[in-house]
């Protein structure tokens, strides 16, 4: 479903989520990196208060990235800011873009929750708002919501939104997408490829500023982006901090472990990369050591690197570890004795299994993409995926299936 306010397009599954928790005592939390879509959700949100005929004086939102509200940096000053617009005996809604931007924020929301009758809604472009801070605080009192950039479906709708007699079949639609990325501003106009990335490059600079570089008082900023670049060269490929760390002593440059750890994991804070822990099937248990790291948005590896047609595997997986993702799913790399397989995702107690390659152009491709799954001796459905066009037929249960069909599937 795609709604269309103000040239704005109601993603359905943020939109339902939000309308679902209109006036439900828990806070609402839109978390993601920056331009995924958090303040339009919030936007969209206004307008749905608005059309339930509550008082847009009632309607308290603040975009603490304006100017306007600069001067709300600490919790007392964001406190009495909303203690003068709120009115006794009538419910307020307060709408807080990006709050990791006052200190102390959970004060003031804890103290606002005991002293008003407010539904709260705050959108943080930082993975570490959700802390064990917050949970001191707000315990038991918020829902997190994720927020990615556009997954293919979305894509798809934003085509159909904003270019109506657009008539690109499904595959080159995919292709498209592919080569650009999902974050929504890119498809709202035609851009050129050259100008979508440098697009997506000032996005992926004001992330490294500011939620990475200040938030995490990250001093070395050029090794900071080095590791970026070294993970973004990995994508798909399994590596541990060590990894890194021995690569750039390989490179006369000595380098802290503690280091690279704590920019791997500011980098994570900041949405920029995801982290995909290793999981021993047949152990089960999860393992410590070489994980995988996969980037928010493919967009980021064109804009700082380029389109690498050698990279193609890596951005295929990085494509079908987001869309697990977005479905809700916790993504595993799995290993099963001595074979890999590159997602085990698990969700309600259910099970899907996924390999992923380019093509499967020889027999020995095939065997080895097919081998891995028909290995695991479970009933949860287990898939390849491609972007073969000439055969998709299953091999003992495990389904071939294309790529941009896999991603439009329901599964």
């Amino acid at each position: 479903m795609v709604i269309t306010l103000k040239r704005m397009i109601a993603r359905a599954t943020y939109f339902e989520q939000l309308r679902e928790f209109i006036d439900k005592p828990q806070i609402k939390i839109l978390t993601g990196i920056r331009r995924s879509g958090k303040s339009t959700a919030l936007l969209l949100l206004k307008e749905e208060l608005l059309a339930r005929s509550i008082d847009g004086h009632l309607i308290i939102h603040i975009n603490l990235e304006s100017f306007v509200f600069s001067d709300l940096r600490t919790a007392t000053q964001l406190y009495r800011y909303v203690e003068e617009k709120v009115q006794k005996g009538k419910r307020a809604y307060l709408l807080l873009d990006e709050i990791q931007e006052v200190d102390g924020w959970e004060k003031a929301i804890n103290s606002m929750l005991v002293d008003f009758d407010v539904d709260i809604y705050l959108t943080g472009s930082n993975s570490h708002l959700l802390s064990s801070e917050l949970a001191t605080y707000l315990a038991g009192r918020f829902v997190e919501m994720p927020v990615y950039t556009l997954s293919f479906a979305e894509y798809l709708q934003f085509r159909t939104a904003y270019f109506p007699g657009d008539s690109t079949d499904r595959k080159s639609a995919f292709m498209a997408y592919l080569r650009v990325g999902g974050f929504p501003v890119l498809h709202t106009a035609n851009y050129s490829i050259e100008t979508a990335y440098k697009v997506v490059y000032d996005i992926y600079s004001s992330v490294i500023l500011r939620d990475t570089v200040q938030r995490y008082k990250i001093r070395d900023v050029e090794l900071l982006e080095r590791i970026v670049k070294y993970a973004i060269d990995n994508i798909g490929n399994t590596f541990s901090g060590k990894n890194v760390a021995d690569y750039f002593k390989s490179q006369q440059r000595k380098i802290d472990l503690n280091t690279v750890y704590n920019y791997l994991t500011a980098l994570e804070g900041a949405f920029i990369l995801y982290r995909a822990s290793r999981y021993d099937i047949k152990g089960k248990e999860i393992l410590k050591t070489q994980e995988k790291f996969y980037l928010s948005d493919v967009g980021l590896l064109y804009a700082t690197m380029g389109y690498r047609d050698r990279m193609i595997s890596g951005i295929l997986e990085n494509i079908v570890f987001l869309e697990l993702k977005r479905r809700g799913y916790a993504v595993f790399v799995g290993k099963f004795l001595d074979k890999e397989i590159d997602f085990i995702a698990e969700k309600k107690g259910q099970k899907i299994y996924v390999q992923v390659a380019y093509k499967l152009e020889s027999e020995q491709t095939v065997e080895r993409e097919f081998s891995s799954l028909l290995a695991i001796q479970d009933q949860f459905p287990k898939y390849v995926v491609t972007l073969d066009d000439f055969w998709k037929e299953a091999v003992e249960g495990v389904q071939h299936v294309h790529l941009s069909d896999f991603l439009l599937q329901s599964f």
